[in-house]
C-alpha cells in the first residue's frame, strides 16, 4: 500500500510544505548526502543500460555595487507570478514562467527562497486557488504565515517584439515596499533582460550587495528560451501525457539542464512507472538541490519493485547522510519508514521495529508507523502488541475504519473476544452497520506485506528549514555566533520547527520562547509553543498560545489547529465554532471544511472517510 504525504495536525508545522526553501549554497550540503550515498553505491541506473511600456514606473537608480562582503544579505524570499499587463495569449505561460525563473536564479545567487510549491500549498492552506490573483495585503499575510522576509512581485508587457519586465520587493518586517525595477529588451533576449532586472533588485535591497552584475550572471546557467517555455509549460499542463511531452522536449532542447530530468522522473514516479522513473533519476546531478528527493523516490521504486534489499540500501544511506552530514539527529520519519519495511522484508525485524517505532515517535499524528508495527507484531504472533499498535494508530486516525478493523482482528486472534465485540459495538455506531472492511488475513508474510504502508513522498521542509536557518550547521547546540545564521525571530521560528521535526521538544520550545522574546506579537512563535504543548499532552496550554495568536492575528489555519485541539478534549461544540469561523475567513479552505464534515459526521454517527 503506497501512502502519499499526510494531512499535518497543526496549521504552522512544516509538514505542511514539500520542497519548499532552495539555495545555491545548500547545494554543497546536499551534495555531502550524493557523497555519503555515492560511498554506499547507491546508482539509479544499475539495472539500466542504456504602446503597454509606457504604463510602467520610472527606474530606479542603480546602487553601486559593494565587493567587500562575501555573502548575499540573509533572508528568506517568496516569489509570486508576474501579472501579465496586456501581453499576447501566446506569453500565457510566462508569469509563471517568470516566477520559476526567478526561483532558480536567486537559488543560483545563494539567496534563500521558497519553491512554488510552497507558495501553492500556502495558497491551498488558505482555501486560494494557485492562479488567484492577490493583492498586496494578501501577499504579505502569506508571506507572513511562511515566515518569509522578503516578498518578489512582478509584471510584464509585450508588444509582439519588445519584452518589458518589473518587479518590486516587499519587505515583510517591517513593512515596507521598495521602488520597482524595470527592464526592457527584445523578446528573444528575455533571459538576459530578467538577469538585469533581478540583479538591479537585489542590488537595490542591499545597497552592499557582493556582486556585480557580470558575477551574478556568470552564476546563473545559461538557458535556450524555447527550452525554458517548454519546461513551463510541462509544469503547467494538467494531463500527464502533455506534461510529459513539454518536458521531454525541453530535456532535448538543454540536454544538460537536469530539472526537465527530474520533472520527468517525478511525473513517471507519480504513475508508478519505476522503470521509467528510475532512467530519468539517474541523470539528476548529486549537486543538485533535488537529488535527495530523486533519491528517495528510488528507494520507493525498489520497494514497489520488490527488492528490498536495494530499498535498504538507498535508505540507509540517505539516513546515515543525513544524521553525519547534514543536521545533527534529523531522522525524518518517512525515510524511517520504508527503510524498515525494507529491512521486514528481509526478516530483519529487530531493526525494523527499531526504525519504525522512532518514526512513530518522531510524528505523533500520523498513523501509519504504528499500524506498520501493528503488521510486524501480527506476522510474529505477538497478537497482544499488535492490538496496541493498531489502537494506537486508531487514536491518531479516529475514524479511518482499517485501523479499527485491524485492531479488532488483533484483539481476536490473541483471545480477547469480549474487547473485540465491544470495539466492533463501538466502530459501528461510529462507522454504522457493515462499515468496517473485512480483513481477511493470514500471518504470512506476503500477506501482511500487501497492507504495509510505504510512504511515497519525502518532506524534506525539515532538512530545508535547518540549512535556511543555519547554513549548514553541524549540531543543534552549537551557538548561532560565527555561523553565518541570523540571530532573528524569524531565524529562531525555523530552528524551532527544525528542533520539532526532530523529535527535540526542549530544544524547540527554547527557541520559539526567544523568538517571543524578540517579538512579542509573533504569531508563529505562539503557533510553535501550541504545538509543544500539544506534544506534551498540556492541551488547556495548547489552547492558550492559539488564543493568544489569534489575538494577534486572525487566520483560518490557526482556528483549523485549534478545532482540532478541542476535540482532542472532547469538546466537539467549540471545536465546531472554529471550524466555522475559519470557514468564514476563508471559505474553500480544505482543512476547515475536512474538520466540519468530520464533526458533523461524528454527530450522524456516520465514517467519513478518514480523520482530517
Amino acid at each position: 500500500m503506497l501512502r502519499g504525504k499526510r494531512k499535518a495536525s497543526v496549521c504552522y508545522n512544516e509538514r505542511n510544505m514539500k520542497r519548499f526553501v532552495s539555495s545555491a549554497w545548500s547545494l554543497a550540503v546536499l551534495s555531502a548526502v550524493a557523497v555519503c550515498a555515492a560511498t554506499a553505491h547507491v546508482a539509479f541506473a544499475a539495472d539500466n543500460p542504456s504602446g503597454a511600456v509606457k504604463a510602467f514606473a520610472d527606474d530606479s537608480p542603480l546602487p553601486k555595487n559593494s565587493p567587500q562582503l562575501q555573502q548575499p544579505q540573509p533572508g528568506i524570499y517568496l516569489v509570486f507570478p508576474f501579472e501579465s499587463v496586456g501581453a499576447s495569449p501566446r506569453l500565457d505561460w510566462l508569469g509563471e514562467g517568470l516566477e520559476e525563473l526567478t526561483i532558480q536564479r536567486l537559488s543560483a545567487a545563494g539567496q534563500q527562497v521558497y519553491s512554488h510549491e510552497g507558495r501553492t500549498a500556502e495558497l491551498d492552506r488558505s482555501g486560494l486557488p494557485p492562479t488567484a490573483k492577490l493583492s498586496r495585503a494578501s501577499m504579505l499575510r502569506i508571506a507572513q504565515n511562511l515566515d518569509a522576509d522578503y516578498v518578489i512581485l512582478g509584471r510584464f508587457t509585450s508588444d509582439g517584439q519588445t519584452l518589458t519586465v518589473e518587479s518590486q520587493i516587499l519587505q515583510v518586517n517591517p513593512t515596507r515596499l521598495l521602488p520597482a525595477v524595470r527592464e526592457t529588451g527584445p523578446l528573444e533576449s528575455l533571459m538576459d533582460v530578467h538577469v538585469r532586472m533581478l540583479w538591479r533588485l537585489l542590488a537595490a535591497n542591499d545597497h552592499a550587495y557582493p556582486q556585480s552584475l557580470e558575477e551574478f550572471a556568470k552564476a546563473q546557467r545559461p538557458l535556450r528560451l524555447d527550452a525554458f517555455e517548454h519546461y513551463v509549460r510541462g509544469l503547467l499542463a494538467s494531463e500527464d501525457d502533455a506534461r510529459l511531452r513539454e518536458l521531454r522536449e525541453a530535456a532535448r532542447l538543454e540536454p544538460e539542464w537536469p530539472d526537465p530530468d527530474f520533472a520527468i522522473g517525478d511525473a513517471y514516479y507519480s504513475r508508478r512507472d519505476c522503470d521509467s522513473a528510475l532512467l530519468w533519476f539517474a541523470k539528476v546531478p548529486k549537486t543538485h538541490e533535488r537529488y535527495v528527493e530523486a533519491v528517495f523516490a528510488t528507494g520507493v521504486c525498489r520497494l514497489v519493485m520488490n527488492q528490498p534489499d536495494k530499498a535498504e540500501e538507498v535508505f540507509t544511506s540517505l539516513q546515515g547522510a543525513l544524521r553525519s552530514s547534514m543536521v545533527s539527529g534529523a531522522d525524518l520519519p518517512e525515510i524511517l519508514n520504508n527503510l524498515g519495511l525494507a529491512q521486514a522484508r528481509e526478516g530483519k525485524v529487530r531493526e525494523a521495529i527499531s526504525e519504525l517505532r522512532r518514526a512513530t515517535e518522531l510524528d505523533p499524528d500520523d498513523d501509519d508507523y504504528p499500524f506498520n508495527l501493528g503488521l510486524l507484531a501480527l506476522e510474529a504472533n505477538d497478537f497482544a502488541a499488535a492490538a496496541e499498535y493498531f489502537r494506537d494508530a486508531s487514536g491518531r486516525e479516529p475514524d479511518k475504519a482499517e485501523n479499527r478493523a485491524m485492531m479488532i482482528l488483533a484483539l481476536e486472534k490473541a483471545g480477547k473476544k469480549t474487547e473485540a465485540d465491544e470495539e466492533r459495538e463501538t466502530a459501528t455506531e461510529t462507522f454504522g452497520p457493515d462499515a468496517l472492511p473485512a480483513v481477511k488475513l493470514d500471518t504470512k508474510k506476503d500477506s501482511l506485506v500487501k497492507l504495509q504502508r510505504v510512504r511515497t513522498e519525502l518532506d524534506a521542509t525539515a532538512l530545508q528549514l535547518e540549512i535556511a536557518s543555519a547554513g549548514g550547521r553541524g549540531n543543534s547546540d552549537v551557538a548561532t555566533a560565527g555561523t553565518g545564521a541570523p540571530d532573528t525571530p524569524a531565524a529562531h521560528i525555523r530552528r524551532g520547527r527544525q528542533e520539532l521535526s526532530a523529535g527535540r521538544v526542549d530544544a524547540a520550545e527554547t527557541e520559539f520562547r526567544a523568538a517571543l522574546a524578540a517579538d512579542a506579537n509573533s504569531t508563529s512563535a505562539h503557533n510553535g509553543l501550541a504545538e509543544v504543548y500539544r506534544r506534551r499532552g498540556k492541551l488547556d496550554d495548547s489552547v492558550k498560545e492559539l488564543q493568544a495568536s489569534l489575538g494577534i492575528r486572525d487566520s483560518a489555519a490557526v482556528r483549523t489547529t485549534l478545532a482540532r485541539i478541542y476535540l482532542e478534549q472532547k469538546k466537539p461544540d467549540l471545536a465546531r465554532t472554529e471550524a466555522e469561523q475559519a470557514l468564514k475567513l476563508a471559505p474553500k479552505y480544505s482543512g476547515a471544511k475536512e474538520l466540519l464534515e468530520h464533526l458533523q459526521n461524528l454527530q450522524k454517527g456516520k465514517p467519513s472517510g478518514g480523520a482530517p
